[in-house]
C-alpha cells in the first residue's frame, strides 16, 4: 500500500513557491471598500461581474494548474489562490487560523480480472458485468450465494414501501433494478412518478443492501431509467474508484458491488425459470421479492492507494447571529493530467467546475463590501473530490465544521451558466424546500421565472455537493440559468455556443475560450446572493417540503 500526502500545505515558503505568478495571473482586486463608504446590498448586488467570474475561472482552469486533481501540485497552487482572494475579500477561517479540513481518500482498484457467475451464467468483465468492492481487502470472494430478487431494493416508510419486509437477505447475492417505481409507473401516484427521488439512485441500493445484510448487491442496468448508456458503467465503475478512509475499512459495506446489463439479466431470469419482464412488472406494483432458486459467485482483488487532499472553508462572520451559517457550496477538482494522451493532456475544467469556484469568489468579494452585514454568517465550502463521488462535501457533512444544526441552508454552485442570459431559472429537484420561495423573489427581481430541471427523471439532485447537506437534513438548493434564451441574439450565441461545447464534459476540451459570454454567470451569481441574504435576514429557518425525503435529523 503506497501513502502519499500532501504535507506541510501551508508553510509560507510553499506558499509562496506554488502560487501563480501575480503579474501574469492574479487579478487586480481593489482593496475592500477603501474609503468607508456606505455599500448597500443593491451596490454590491449591481457591482457583482460576470467579467470577474470569468477572470478567476480563466486562472483556475490554466494549464498552470493541471487540471486541479487532488493530491497534485494543481491542488497546492488552488488552496494557495482560495486563501489568497478570500483574505483580500475580508472573510476568515471559519474555525481555528486554517482555511483548511484534511480528507483522507483512498483509491481502491479492482484487478479487469474480475469474475462473476449466476447459476450457469458467466460474465465478462465490462462486456455484461462490472463487480468491485468497497472494502479494503486484497481479495474479496463470495461463494454459492443464494441469489434473490428484492425489486427496487427500496425500504422507504414515508412512501410504504419496503422490498426487503419479511425477507433475510444475510450472507445472499440481491439483484436490484434501477431507478426507482415511479419512472416507469408515472401515473399511479408511487414516489414522485418521473422525478427520480434519492431511492432510485445506484447508491442507496448498495447502501440498502449493506444494511440488510447483503453479501453482494448487483444492479441491472437498462439505459432509459438509468439515463445514461452501458458504456458508462463499464467506464466508470471500473478503474480507480475513489471514497473516503473509514474507520470499519469497508466491512459494513456488502463484500460485492456490481452491475450486469439487461441482456445478462433476462440470461438469469430464464435459467430461473422466471422471465424478467414479468418479474419487473409485478415489482412495479408494490413492494416484492422473489426468490431466484440460484447461487452467484464472485471473485476481486483489490488494490490499494491512500491520499490526503483539502476542503477550502472561509466564513463572512454574521452582525447578529454569527453562529447561524448559510453554506455556499463549490467543488475546486478536476480530472487533472493524463500523460498518455497525444497532444492536449490537461483537464483543466473549466466549465466544471473553475466557473463554479470562480462565482464564490466573486460572491465573498462583493459580500466582503457591504457596509451592514447580513445578520446570519455567510460560508464559503469549497470542496475536494466531487469528481470522484461527492467525497469532499460527504466528509464535511460527516464532519461538520459549523455544526448542522447551526446550518440554517445551502446553496450550491456548479458548472455555471456560460450560454448566456435567459428568462427561466432551472430548480434541481424542484419541490423539495422553501428555499425554493427565496429563490422565485430573487428570480422575479430579475424577470425570470422558476421553472422545473429539464429532465427531473435522471436524478441530477443526487450528484452534486448540495446532496451531501440533504442527506444530513439540511435544506439545500441547487439552481441555474434555464434553456429559454432572453433574446434572438442569446439564442443565436447559444446555438453556437452549445456546438462548440459539445462533447466537452470531462474531456479536455473544457477550457477557457475569448468566445465566451459572461452575462448568464452574473445573472445566476447575483440571483444565489439574493437568495443568500435572504435567507441570512428572515426570521425563520427555511424547511424541507412535506413531501421531500429528507428532513432534518
Amino acid at each position: 500500500m503506497k501513502r502519499h500526502f500532501v504535507t506541510a500545505l501551508f508553510c509560507c515558503s510553499l506558499l509562496s513557491a506554488c502560487q501563480p505568478n501575480k503579474a501574469e495571473n492574479t487579478p487586480i482586486i481593489a482593496e475592500q471598500n477603501p474609503s468607508n463608504t456606505v455599500v448597500s446590498f443593491e451596490d454590491a448586488y449591481s457591482g457583482l461581474s460576470g467579467n470577474t467570474i470569468i477572470e478567476h475561472a480563466k486562472i483556475l482552469a490554466s494549464d498552470d494548474f493541471g487540471g486541479r486533481l487532488p493530491a497534485t501540485e494543481g491542488e497546492v497552487k488552488t488552496l494557495a489562490y482560495l486563501t489568497e482572494q478570500f483574505t483580500q475579500a475580508g472573510l476568515v477561517p471559519t474555525e481555528g487560523d486554517s482555511f483548511l479540513q484534511p480528507v483522507e481518500l483512498i483509491s481502491i482498484t479492482a484487478s479487469p480480472n474480475a469474475t462473476l457467475s449466476i447459476g450457469q451464467q458467466n460474465f465478462n468483465y465490462k462486456e455484461n458485468m462490472v463487480v468491485g468492492s468497497q472494502r479494503e481487502q486484497a481479495q474479496i470472494d463470495i461463494t454459492d450465494s443464494e441469489v434473490v430478487f428484492v425489486g427496487y431494493g427500496v425500504n422507504a416508510p414515508e412512501y410504504n414501501w419496503n422490498d426487503y419486509e419479511g425477507l433475510d437477505v444475510t450472507g445472499k447475492t440481491v439483484i436490484i433494478l434501477v431507478n426507482d417505481p415511479g419512472f416507469e409507473n408515472p401515473d399511479a401516484g408511487v414516489f414522485e412518478g418521473k422525478t427520480m427521488t434519492y431511492y432510485g439512485r445506484w447508491s442507496y441500493k448498495y447502501e440498502e443492501a449493506s444494511r440488510q445484510g447483503a453479501a453482494a448487491a448487483i444492479i441491472v442496468h437498462e439505459t432509459e431509467p438509468a439515463s445514461y448508456g452501458w458504456s458508462v458503467v463499464a467506464n466508470s465503475w471500473s478503474g480507480p474508484q475513489y471514497g473516503l478512509v473509514n474507520p470499519d475499512k469497508g466491512a459494513s459495506r456488502v463484500a460485492i458491488e456490481g452491475w450486469i446489463s439487461i441482456e445478462a439479466a433476462r440470461a438469469v431470469f430464464a435459467e430461473a425459470g422466471k422471465d424478467f419482464t414479468n418479474e419487473k412488472a409485478k415489482a412495479l406494483q408494490g413492494p416484492y421479492h422473489s426468490a431466484l432458486a440460484l447461487t452467484a459467485s464472485a471473485s476481486v482483488q483489490n488494490t490499494f492507494e491512500t491520499s490526503m487532499s483539502y476542503n477550502f472553508i472561509a466564513t463572512l462572520p454574521g452582525s447578529e447571529l454569527p453562529d447561524e451559517h448559510i453554506i455556499f457550496t463549490a467543488h475546486w477538482d478536476h480530472l487533472g493530467t493524463d500523460t498518455s494522451l497525444e497532444g492536449d493532456q490537461i483537464y483543466n475544467g473549466f466549465h466544471d467546475n473553475a466557473t463554479g469556484t470562480a462565482g464564490l469568489i466573486t460572491i465573498a468579494q462583493q459580500l466582503g463590501t457591504l457596509t451592514e452585514r447580513p445578520k446570519r454568517s455567510m460560508t464559503f465550502l469549497i470542496v475536494t473530490a466531487e469528481e470522484q463521488g461527492l467525497l469532499g462535501s460527504k466528509y464535511y457533512a460527516n464532519n461538520p465544521v459549523v455544526a448542522l444544526d447551526k446550518t440554517v441552508a445551502n446553496i450550491n454552485v456548479d458548472a455555471m451558466n456560460i450560454l448566456g442570459q435567459t428568462k427561466d431559472v432551472a430548480v434541481v429537484g424542484q419541490g423539495k424546500s422553501e428555499l425554493e420561495q427565496y429563490l422565485v423573489a430573487a428570480a422575479t427581481k430579475q424577470g425570470r421565472v422558476v421553472v422545473q430541471e429539464p429532465r427531473p427523471e435522471a436524478g441530477y439532485y443526487y450528484r452534486s455537493d448540495h446532496f451531501s447537506f440533504a442527506k444530513a437534513g439540511v435544506p439545500a438548493l441547487y439552481a441555474y440559468g434555464g434553456a429559454t434564451p432572453l433574446n434572438d441574439e442569446v439564442a443565436a450565441y447559444r446555438k453556437k455556443m452549445n456546438v462548440i461545447q459539445r462533447g466537452c464534459y470531462h474531456q479536455v476540451c473544457d477550457q477557457y475560450r475569448d468566445s465566451i459570454n459572461p452575462a448568464g454567470m452574473e445573472e445566476d451569481a447575483r440571483m444565489l446572493m439574493d437568495v443568500a441574504i435572504q435567507v441570512a435576514n428572515a426570521e425563520i429557518w427555511p424547511q424541507w417540503s412535506e413531501t421531500s425525503e429528507f428532513q432534518r435529523k
